[in-house]
């Protein structure tokens, strides 16, 4: 019989809610005993009694220091991340933590080698890695399917910018949006990138120039086994939730393209049509934030290193550090660049 883990939420926002709900509904050997959030008010708590949760308190130390209670998932602020990741792990708990781990490289080395040191398990919620269509993708590409991968390209747009009140805060648009992207390259390659090269833009919303970032990118990846990449990004594709991955290899080509709503296709004698693609986030991805806490109690109940963990997040911030360091010179960087 395989055991039942008792989790603990810390963080009750967009990113917590879903975890919760999962939890609760779609997560077998995984129950639920507490929820912590900060901001606990009457909306909250409307909103924890109406979806069933056992307990919603305001101190994350209650959850932290419950002897039950045995994994966590960290849904908070970034800001939060590596203070409670360093708690948890002391308090000899396995971790699910949301990304970023932080956006400071020492803070998140630090971190980690505590994680190591406790002996307890950590994953990073890079959850397009358990989306059905990039996962199949990188099924064929490890299979050799594909033959040896020499391009990857990954796009990502969103339907439209959030709030300059999100921009000013969000670490820019190469750490918030393009983060999903590094690691999906990375994934699907099966290599580390050594350099990048990214140029970016203002076509969008001049306020974004304004607030300091961009809102639109393309970077030139180099990866260490000699594969090259591409990643576009948008703040605003009008059409929808644009997400597509492409791997070209040596034997063919493997590409995940957008899903319509639906299947169902009009055929006139003026046109054929087909429904829009999703143009929520939540709707493209709901999916995969199920499959991936399944994947993370599947680790824990059979003792195995989960992925993408901590190292895949440490990687993906020093990527990003490295992009806007391109972007900022105008030049190509490698990784070996960034010093810790």
């Amino acid at each position: 019989m395989r055991k039942t883990y008792i989790a603990g939420v810390l963080g009750a926002g967009r990113m917590g809610k879903i975890h919760i709900e999962n939890i609760l509904y779609n997560i077998p050997n995984l129950k639920l005993k507490a929820v912590a959030d900060i901001n606990r008010n009457d909306k909250l708590e409307k909103w924890a009694n109406t979806i069933g949760v056992p307990k919603l308190i305001s101190d994350a130390s209650e959850i932290i220091n419950d002897p039950e209670i045995n994994m966590v998932v960290i849904a908070s602020s970034t800001d939060t991340h590596t203070r409670f990741i360093q708690e948890v792990a002391k308090a000899k708990k396995d971790i699910f933590c949301e990304k970023p781990i932080d956006t400071d490289l020492k803070r998140i080395k630090e971190t980690l080698e505590i994680v190591k040191e406790e002996g307890v398990k950590l994953m990073i919620g890079f959850n397009r890695r358990f989306d059905k269509n990039f996962k199949r993708v990188r099924e064929m590409v490890s299979s050799g399917q594909v033959g040896i991968p020499q391009i990857v390209k990954v796009t990502a747009r969103d339907p439209a910018p959030p709030s300059i009140e999100y921009i000013r805060s969000s670490g820019g648009m190469l750490f918030d949006m393009t983060i999903h992207d590094w690691d999906m390259a990375r994934f699907q390659v099966g290599s580390e990138i050594e350099e990048v090269y990214a140029k970016g833009a203002v076509l969008v919303d001049p306020e974004i120039g304004k607030a300091g970032d961009i809102d639109t990118t393309v970077l030139i990846l180099k990866f260490k086994n000699g594969a090259l990449g591409m990643i576009d990004n948008s703040r605003q594709a009008v059409y929808g939730y644009d997400q597509r991955v492409e791997v070209f290899g040596s034997k063919g080509c493997a590409i995940a393209d957008n899903e319509p709503l639906n299947t169902v296709r009009l055929y006139t004698s003026e046109k054929i049509k087909e429904d829009n693609i999703p143009y929520f986030f939540l709707q493209r991805y709901m999916d995969s934030y199920a499959a991936e806490l399944r994947y993370f109690i599947e680790c824990l109940q059979e003792n195995k290193e989960p992925s993408p963990n901590g190292e895949d997040g440490f990687q993906n911030v020093v990527i990003a550090i490295a992009a806007q360091k391109s972007y900022e010179e105008n030049r190509p960087v490698k990784i070996s660049e960034i010093v810790i």
